[in-house]
């Protein structure tokens, strides 16, 4: 079953090549852009890459604490891994 469309509406490109989205739900939105005229907007939610929480970062403190302190498991056998 094909989509419906939601909402339709014309729009034309503006001097500095750019055209409106009205009512947009989205601030990003990844563009693919085909041969035959066609545009196709995407949203997308951005996201600042290789940031770390502050939880995950708490937790490495602590695993660093324990190491420090001698506080750590037996080792782990990987061999059955090996190529």
């Amino acid at each position: 079953m094909p989509f419906s469309a939601v909402r339709t509406y014309d729009t034309k490109i503006d001097m500095k090549k750019r055209i409106t989205l009205r009512n947009s739900k989205y601030e990003y939105y990844h563009v693919q852009e085909f041969e035959d005229g066609r545009i196709m907007l995407e949203p997308r939610e951005l996201v600042v890459p290789f940031e770390i929480s502050q939880a995950t970062l708490s937790m490495m403190d602590s695993a660093m604490a324990n190491l420090k302190n001698g506080k750590v498991s037996e080792p782990v056998d990987l061999s059955e891994f090996e190529v």
